[in-house]
């Protein structure tokens, strides 16, 4: 048997364009009408979100001075090992992320 695809077809929403506005305002009240859990709204204050305050809190990093097998790139900056080394320009060292 041929198929018109041309021809509407009948959906799942064509049945609640025959409901009243009263059948739908109602529906929607009650889907709004869902509480939140009083286990939810504690666990939610004790997330912290980013850009929280964290001034009292203090860090502790060694800091490592730049190798003999190292150089600063002159482009980004970094500190790379020898091998990351692409090419000098005017004397200054460019590292392989920078050069492409």
């Amino acid at each position: 048997m041929a198929t018109d695809y041309d021809a509407p077809r009948k959906t799942d929403d064509d049945e609640l364009g025959e409901d009243s506005i009263e059948e739908l305002k109602s529906r929607r009240v009650d889907k709004s009408a869902s509480s939140v859990d009083v286990d939810d709204a504690e666990q939610a204050e004790s997330f912290e979100l980013p850009g929280a305050d964290l001034s009292g809190e203090e860090y502790s990093v060694r800091v490592v001075p730049k190798q003999a097998d190292e150089f600063t790139c002159s482009r980004c900056f970094l500190v790379h090992h020898r091998s990351q080394l692409a090419k000098e320009v005017n004397g200054l060292p460019v590292c392989r992320e920078c050069a492409s």
